[in-house]
C-alpha cells in the first residue's frame, strides 16, 4: 500500500452528509442538556444561599444531601467502618 488515499473515496476526515446531520444534531442535544445543567445548578445555588440565611449550615445540607443518595447499607458499612476507625485512634 502507498498510503495514498483512493481516488472517490472519503478520505478519514470526511464524513458523509448523514453522519454530518447526526453529529450536528448529537452536539446541539448535548449543548442544550449543558444549558439545563447550567440553570439547575443556579437554581441548587440559590436554594443554598436561601438556606443559609435561614441559618442552615450549608456544609452540612450538603453533606446530608451526599449521603442521602447512597444505599442504606452502604452507608450504614462506610458508618461502621469509619467508627472502627476512630475509635482505634481514640478518637471516640
Amino acid at each position: 500500500m502507498s498510503g495514498h488515499p483512493i481516488p472517490n473515496e472519503p478520505g478519514p476526515d470526511v464524513l458523509g452528509a448523514t453522519a454530518q446531520g447526526r453529529l450536528r444534531t448529537l452536539i446541539e442535544r448535548i449543548e442544550r442538556l449543558e444549558e439545563d445543567k447550567a440553570a439547575i445548578a443556579l437554581d441548587i445555588k440559590e436554594i443554598f444561599a436561601e438556606a443559609k440565611s435561614e441559618g442552615y449550615d450549608t456544609k452540612t445540607l450538603r453533606k446530608v444531601v451526599r449521603i442521602r443518595k447512597q444505599d442504606k447499607a452502604k452507608r450504614q458499612e462506610e458508618e461502621a467502618i469509619l467508627d472502627l476507625y476512630l475509635s482505634a485512634l481514640g478518637e471516640i
